[in-house]
This record gives C-alpha cells, structure tokens and sequence, in this order.
C-alpha cells in the first residue's frame, strides 16, 4: 500500500454530537421531533440530503420542506462544527507512522466540501494530505467510485495501492467498487457486521492496526 484513504466522519473525526446538535436544532425550528445523538449513526454518512430525508418525517416530504430544514442545520453547523469535534484516540499517532513511512494521506468525505475541509484544517493541521475532497458538484456522492478513483489519478497510483479506511457501509462499497483495499473501523458509527456485510476485508479495532496490513 502507498496511499490511505479516509472518511472523515466516524473515521478520522467523532464529529456525531455536533450534527446530531445542529441538525437536532433544524427540526426543533421547523416543529419536527428530535432524535438522541446515538440516533444519528444510521442517520450520517450519505450526504446532508440523505441525512434530512432520514431524519424528517415521511409525511413531510416535499421538496419546500426538505430544502428548508437542509438549509437550517447548515446555519446552524455552520456555528457549531467544532464544539466537541475531535480526533479519535489513536489517529494522530497513526498519522505520525504513515507520513514517517511515506504513505500518501488522502480524505474522501460525503460532508459537503467545505466543512470537509475546514474539519481537516482545524483537527489535522500537522499532517500533509495530498488530496482533501467532500461532496461538490465535482463527483457523485460515496458510493459511487468517482472521487476514489480520481485521487488514484491524482497521485499515479494504481487503486489497488490505496488502503480505504471507513466506518459504513457506504464506504466498504466505495472501496470495493474502486478497487481498493477495504478497511473498516470499529470505532466510528456502525457495527462490524455491516461492514463485513459491506465488504471490509479487514475490520480493525484501534487505529494503530492498521499499520498490521500495509
């Protein structure tokens, strides 16, 4: 392996109190029930759309509705994104060993790209990663390989050389329809059995294990 690719959310960052906070205020603003924090592991990891549609009631689906509540937990993460954020234990010291051993880092992230970045620049500001790219017009959202496979362009590197470390069942799919190695990680929001369900080659358990199979 020359390369790793993370998902942010639920993989590099536990980021899930401050969506749940964010969107949890959008439903309160527009009269919708709220939902527990732990809720919110089967609610992220799709994109904002995905997780609006998820979280408002079915009756209240119309597209007036659903852009407006998308557009209120925007407001309201654009103010709250980095009240708890933080870095799992164990993922600075396994930042340390791949940049020491000459890995690429990448970050592939269904947040929109703004955050996406902002996250990466505010929590991981001691690492260099080569490419950093969240949900834009750019490429189709996680699952669709597109933004995998465009980072193995970027760097030259064939799939095959890229490690995709990912905490959903999203991600296990992203990685294997991109053909690379499919990593998944127990720490973030989901169960090891998704993941194998998902096509994790491996499901690992603290960061440091990683290095175990490059």
């Amino acid at each position: 392996m020359k390369a790793v690719l993370f998902d942010l959310d639920g993989t590099l960052l536990d980021t899930l109190q401050d969506i749940a906070g964010s969107c949890n205020a959008a439903l309160t603003r527009n009269g919708f029930p709220t939902y527990s924090a732990a809720a919110y592991r089967y609610f992220v990891g799709d994109g904002v759309a995905v997780l609006i549609s998820r979280v408002v009631p079915r009756e209240a689906h119309d597209p007036a509705t659903l852009a407006r509540v998308a557009a209120d937990y925007r407001e309201a993460y654009q103010k709250n994104w980095n009240a708890t954020t933080r870095p799992y234990d164990g993922i600075p010291e396994l930042l340390d060993q791949l940049t020491h051993r000459g890995i690429a880092l990448t970050v592939l992230s269904n947040k929109p790209d703004d955050f996406t970045r902002r996250c990466v620049d505010e929590f991981l500001p001691r690492w260099q990663f080569a490419i950093v790219q969240g949900a834009s017009q750019a490429f189709p959202p996680k699952p669709h390989a597109a933004g995998a496979l465009h980072m193995a362009t970027a760097l030259k590197l064939p799939a095959s050389e890229f490690a995709y470390l990912g905490d959903t069942n999203t991600d296990m799919k992203t990685a294997v329809s991109a053909g690379m190695f499919p990593v998944g990680v127990k720490w973030g929001f989901r169960t090891a059995e998704e993941l194998a369900t998902a096509g994790a080659a491996v499901i690992i358990e603290h960061p440091r294990q990683l290095l175990d199979h490059l």
